[in-house]
């Protein structure tokens, strides 16, 4: 059975025994300050444990996204243990008690209509001395005394230890019930908390009976899927385990589940899943409370990652998969994939940075502890490469029992306490590498960068190896590997601008360069032979791919422009934080408190646009600090700038310390469009645009998506704003109709200004879908799409304002009139024929309006083999007890259906229409019988 169809059935099964299915909780309660991640299915429901809310149901069941990290460190050692998780849960707020509980748990578990579990495979336990709870399962249920174990209350009451240790408040005895494979052992799959009582001081006579008695129960939906699935652990389950062989094809391992790389996998696994979920309700990974939680998983697992050779960000990769595993019960996570997907490369290359400058000092740590014979390293030297250098905690944890030691997370804490400092804050530390890279380094300090000047070199090989090992010669063989030179014109990744690609010849063979990385001054290619080989000391050319070098400018060069333009329009506190310059593509991150308006962004660009076509020259130099900072030049607050530096200048307007690679004029730029603005973190944005022939391409689909939407809302191009709020407008009013029962006239649609034989040009046409953007709230090129399908709503609504007009046809005095008395409680039950719930509903509230006490039972077949069902009740029958969801749960089975809601009104549905009459008689003599 799929992980998606057990949480569905246990929804089900809940709701046919009159429990409201409630929605999973956000996974940070900000309403609950106790918690920093919501832990259990019963956390959003402690108001109403504690009647702290006015209950509309008492009854309650939910699949609830968890996250705990009390037990990180068996994440992917055992079978069951995770950060993220769901959680089943039934709950009564002093409705149902014990034996409900027990019973429904059974049915559920053994039923063939649900999980068909074998009973003889289940035992289960109770408090010591839980008679009622024993009997139950042995005298009702027919569980055998054998398989029932009694346990004290470390093991079977909650909290854990509540009757002698505490604490104070709301407490009750456990029955847990455990599955028994074939292998042998015991799994413990539902736990069922009874909370009776409200400890009250110290033992004795500390347990006081509490007024409601309430039930909360707990299943992993992760657990039980593994069970039903017969796998040996979760991670093995069909909504893991896809994740899982994602994760093997990102890290190039074979899944090997006994295997040291098998249990980090099931770790990346884990904690991508939890990440993904944490950072698309955004929270994002960061210094503080749940944010540094976020920023400790993703970080734990780019420590599996790196443990199995990993030196690039590659996490986000997996997030897909997450997503894809997850959207049926959470669809809204396909939304924002590429929000997450960036937040988690941004953390991951962070944290590279940090591990490859500072893995040494940790490994040095150890080392020291293994001489010494101590069995953990030392607390108060970690502390001190955490303020020194910003190593966090769990990267020497790691390492730690890696090396078989233990890390005094409680000393820890206590030495940063010395410092005024706590683990949960964060700093970075400088970037450097290790092995054979950090020998070479040693050895030749620098790589002498001529790009500036030359895309071309002519240059020596002073070093060639593998991550593990320096060779005197590569060849195809080696597979990855990289080069050292004495020159080079390759620009290595940095300050945002991403590496040139390109190649190395020598005399005996060419290497084709794929990546580059800066290690201290060092320059080092990294590719692979691709024909013939290449060794030590060689004479090579080196060769940058021009037009890959010529893109990347022209986004580089049009970043400082864009940075500009946003200042000069938003403030001059819209600085950079953050950017990434590819071939002809671009992202920029800014300080901003809030969305760039339509009105500014259009502005923005065109200041970009205006300097781009007035051809400014563009060129750098390299001065002394000081006099940069008087000349004007942007400096970015918290970065810090070698002296001397680079300035680079664009025509008066722009100058700012810059190490990348530009063109020599803005007018190279040749096109630019901002492609998306959107939120990154509080009071950060991103705009992400293109140039060159990327935004060329732009021009034409905009066009042309302008064009279409046009089409779409009958006006001129540049009234499509009028025409986009138009369509809102009118959407605004068919929902207000359908509310309020009442028609209205829909706005007229805007009187086009465009005149029939005008063409705009571009610039316009760009102003008003920007506008269009910025309203509907979509980026820029998905306008098109969404006004298709708010067109198409209209539709629909418009539909059914037509089926309202229907229904007020019928008169609610003649419905009243045609009822059928009993005592003081007028009954109504009839087939409204093509009438959709809204409007039954509707006409239910008309009624109660003119006339009580009324029961009121309407039917109909909204298509084939479909039966709806909606029942109301005037507030004095409510007040007498009878409830509305009763009511349709007794007449619903008539039909093949069932149903529930709140007490004045309730919907069920069915599948035989055939039985509509017998159903509407039996609503009838339902009433007939109360009075």
């Amino acid at each position: 059975m799929k992980t998606d169809e057990i949480r569905e059935k246990y929804l089900e099964f809940f709701k046919s025994k009159g429990h409201t299915e409630c929605a999973s909780d956000v996974l940070v309660p900000k309403w609950d300050s106790t918690v920093l991640f919501t832990p259990a299915g019963m956390n959003p429901f402690k108001d109403h444990f504690l009647g702290n809310v006015e209950l509309e149901f008492t009854r309650a069941t939910s699949s609830q996204k968890c996250l705990r990290t009390g037990d990180i460190e068996n994440v992917g050692r055992t079978a069951y243990h995770h950060t993220f998780f769901e959680m089943l849960g039934n709950f009564s707020f002093g409705d149902y008690f014990k034996k409900d509980a027990i019973h429904w748990a059974w049915e559920f578990l053994t039923d063939k209509k649900w999980l068909a579990v074998d009973p003889e495979r289940l035992s289960v336990t109770v408090y010591l001395d839980d008679d009622e709870a024993a009997d139950i399962w042995h005298k009702e249920v027919g569980l055998p005394l054998n398989r029932i174990e009694r346990l004290g209350e470390h093991d079977n009451f909650w909290p854990a230890g509540a009757p002698s240790d505490g604490p104070d408040g709301v407490s009750g005895p456990c029955s847990e019930i455990f599955f028994h494979p074939d292998e042998g052992g015991e799994c413990e799959i539902w736990n069922l908390v009874f909370t009776q009582f409200n400890r009250l001081g110290d033992p004795p006579n500390n347990l006081h009976p509490l007024p409601s008695k309430n039930i909360d129960t707990g299943m992993g939906l992760e657990r039980i899927a593994a069970t039903l699935q017969g796998v040996e652990t979760n991670f093995h389950i069909d909504s893991l385990i896809s994740i899982v062989n994602v994760a093997a094809e990102v890290c190039g391992k074979k899944y090997d589940p006994n295997s040291e790389d098998g249990r980090r996998i099931r770790r990346i696994t884990d904690h991508v899943r939890a990440c993904t979920m944490a950072i698309h309700e955004n929270t994002l990974p960061g210094p503080n409370e749940e944010n540094y939680v976020i920023r400790r998983l993703l970080r734990r697992a780019v420590l599996q990652g790196h443990q199995m050779g990993l030196r690039e960000p590659f996490l986000a990769q997996i997030v897909p998969a997450a997503v894809e595993a997850l959207k049926r019960p959470y669809p809204e996570l396909e939304q924002t994939v590429g929000a997450v997907q960036a937040a988690i490369t941004q953390e991951e290359s962070s944290f590279y940075n940090l591990i490859e400058n500072n893995m040494r000092f940790v490994e040095r740590l150890v080392e020291d502890a293994k001489s010494s014979g101590s069995g953990s390293v030392d607390a108060a030297e970690a502390a001190r490469l955490f303020q020194t250098r910003g190593v966090p905690a769990e990267l020497t944890s790691e390492v730690a029992r890696n090396n078989g030691l233990e890390f005094d997370w409680d000393a820890f804490e206590k030495e940063m306490e010395k410092h005024g400092k706590v683990s949960g804050v964060l700093t970075d530390g400088v970037m450097g590498n290790s092995g054979p890279i950090d020998e070479l380094k040693s050895q030749l300090k620098k790589t002498a960068f001529v790009g500036y000047e030359s895309t071309e070199s002519k240059s020596t090989v002073k070093g060639l190896g593998t991550l593990t090992e320096k060779v005197e010669s590569i060849e195809a063989s080696h597979g990855d590997c990289f080069i050292v030179l004495d020159e080079t014109p390759f620009y290595a990744r940095s300050g945002g601008q991403e590496s040139d690609f390109g190649k190395i010849v020598g005399p005996n063979g060419k290497f084709e360069v794929t990546e580059l990385q800066k290690s201290g001054d060092l320059i080092v290619h990294f590719g692979s032979v691709i024909e013939g080989s290449i060794a030590n000391g060689d004479s090579v050319t080196a060769s940058v791919d021009p037009s890959r070098r010529t893109a990347v400018c022209r986004a580089h060069s049009a970043t400082h422009i864009l940075h500009y333009a946003l200042q000069s329009k938003l403030g001059t506190h819209a600085q950079q934080r953050g950017s990434k310059v590819e071939d002809d593509v671009l992202r920029f991150d800014f300080a901003n408190d809030g969305p760039v308006t339509a009105e500014q962004l259009v502005e923005i660009e065109s200041m970009t646009h205006a300097r781009v076509k007035d051809g400014l020259p563009i060129k750098w130099e390299t001065i002394p600090l000081e006099q940069a900072k008087t000349e004007g030049a942007m400096m970015l607050f918290g970065e810090k700038y070698p002296d001397p530096v680079r300035m680079v200048s664009m025509g008066n307007f722009s100058k700012e310390l810059c190490g990348g690679t530009h063109l020599t004029n803005t007018s190279e730029v040749e096109a630019f469009e901002i492609v998306s603005e959107t939120g990154v973190s509080a009071g950060t944005r991103r705009i992400e645009a293109v140039t060159g022939t990327k935004a060329k391409e732009i021009q034409q689909q905009l066009r042309e998506s302008a064009d279409a939407v046009s089409k779409e809302l009958n006006v001129g191009l540049l009234d499509i704003p009028a025409g986009v709020e138009n369509l809102m407008q009118q959407i605004k009013s068919l929902k207000k109709q359908l509310s309020t029962g009442k028609q209205s006239e829909s706005p007229a649609p805007p009187t086009s200004k465009q005149s029939s034989d005008s063409t705009p040009d571009y610039q316009d046409v760009r102003a008003v879908m920007t506008q269009a953007a910025m309203r509907l709230n979509v980026p820029l090129l998905s306008v098109g799409e969404r006004v298709s399908a708010l067109v198409s709503d209209v539709k629909s609504l418009a539909e059914q304002v037509e089926q309202l007009s229907g229904s007020n046809a019928i008169d609610p005095d003649e419905l009243i009139e045609g009822g059928q008395k009993f005592g003081e409680t007028l009954v109504i039950a009839k087939e409204l024929t093509g009438a959709n719930p809204d409007l039954m509903r509707q006409l239910i509230d008309r009624i109660r309006k003119k006339t009580n006490p009324v029961a009121i039972f309407f039917a109909n077949s909204p298509a084939p083999g479909k039966v709806m069902l909606i029942a109301g009740l005037s507030r004095d029958l409510v007040d007498k007890g009878i409830k509305a969801g009763d009511w349709v749960k007794k007449v619903a089975p008539v039909v093949g259906g069932n149903g529930g809601g709140k007490p004045d009104l309730a919907q069920a549905g069915g599948s035989k229409p055939e039985k509509i009459d017998e159903a509407l008689e039996a609503a009838v003599k339902f009433i007939g019988d109360l009075s």
